[in-house]
């Protein structure tokens, strides 16, 4: 949850496509009735998968149309998003309505960021987008391993009536969150992330939502008539890069496994790597770059906004900023660990051709 500028922060952050906006960092089955009652550990277990595997499923195969508001501390914001699945094909627009004006466009794989103010367009492929209402990155049992996931009662968000659910974690490596999902289609409408105490560090809540039906094309539609002088950034999370392959976390947190890594241009500056870690619900970033990319008197340090933490630190020519939707505790092991290591030799003769002559998408 984080507003795209410049304030940063979690479930948000997945909302507006974390990579994309983070540049900002360096210059969120069956139709429900009730939840039955079970005499047995393990049933209620399985109901709780299935609403966390419904909530996923409603993300992706609803049409929706709302407005929602963001929250961190005395810091709010609101925005408008539009949600349309047709056949394979899926289209979404989410619109800042506070502040500086920026548009979030998918469509399909396709995700398009505009910032007027900076006149700048970021396109990136995400071959599997995971923006807020979105919620898992990877299966409900996987994720269970490390939050205790409990039913809650009934309750309603924008006169919508949900299921609450609430996540624990099991460790301090991660926050627990609070779910509000509409009981009829299963789609998340309220979210709140909470620190170690229990307290609510950031929360966001659609606050008028129509689900279902037809959705207007104009809703869909950028905002922006010409992009014509505007600087293009471009980057594409479907490729691996072998540099990045030498870049190790020794000291993983528990549950976090490394998804994806690009190297893209952020802020205008180029070759700047980045490593996504994730348990499922939370991500971790770890951004590297060339010493000579960094503005002379970067300091080292970390600081934690919201549900937010940063560190940053130099390491040998390069300088490391991770960002996560974690404790402390999570980022400062990952910056910690980091290391280089040497690239694994190639056998003479190996292979016919390199992979990066083959054009993107074509297979052999």
């Amino acid at each position: 949850m984080h507003p795209p500028v410049p304030v940063r922060s979690s479930a948000y952050l997945r909302w507006l496509n974390t990579a994309l906006c983070l540049s900002l960092v360096l210059s969120f089955v069956a139709p429900a009735a009730r939840a039955q009652q079970s005499s047995g550990a393990a049933s209620d277990t399985r109901s709780e998968l299935v609403w966390l595997a419904r909530i996923q499923q409603a993300a992706l195969r609803q049409n929706y149309a709302g407005h929602f508001v963001y929250q961190q501390g005395a810091s709010m914001q609101s925005s408008r998003i539009a949600h349309l699945v047709e056949g394979a094909n899926v289209f979404e627009k989410l619109e800042v309505l506070d502040g500086q004006p920026q548009e979030v466009i998918r469509k399909n794989d396709q995700v398009y960021c505009y910032i007027p103010g900076a006149r700048t367009l970021l396109i990136e492929r995400r071959p599997n987008p995971d923006q807020f209402p979105s919620l898992l990155r990877r299966p409900a049992a996987e994720v269970a391993e490390f939050y205790e996931i409990k039913l809650g009662g009934s309750e309603r968000v924008a006169g919508v009536d949900c299921q609450m659910l609430t996540l624990k974690p099991k460790d301090d490596f991660r926050y627990g969150y609070r779910l509000w999902a509409d009981r009829n289609t299963g789609l998340l409408l309220k979210a709140q992330t909470l620190d170690t105490q229990g307290n609510v560090i950031e929360q966001i809540a659609f606050t008028q939502i129509r689900i279902g039906g037809n959705i207007d094309r104009k809703l869909l539609r950028s905002s922006v008539a010409s992009t014509e002088g505007w600087r293009i950034e471009k980057a594409d999370l479907g490729r691996a890069d072998a540099g990045l392959a030498q870049w190790q976390v020794k000291n993983v947190p528990p549950g976090f496994a490394r998804t994806h890594e690009i190297v893209r241009s952020v802020g205008g500056r180029q070759q700047v790597g980045q490593i996504v870690y994730s348990d499922g619900l939370a991500a971790i970033s770890v951004f590297i770059e060339p010493m000579a990319n960094v503005p002379a008197g970067q300091r080292e340090g970390s600081t934690v906004q919201g549900a937010v933490s940063v560190a940053m630190r130099k390491l040998g020519e390069h300088w490391l900023t991770v960002v996560g939707e974690v404790p402390m505790l999570s980022v400062r092991r990952v910056i910690g660990s980091m290391e280089q290591v040497a690239p694994t030799p190639v056998p003479a003769g190996a292979g016919t051709a390199p992979t990066a002559s083959k054009p993107p998408g074509v297979s052999r």
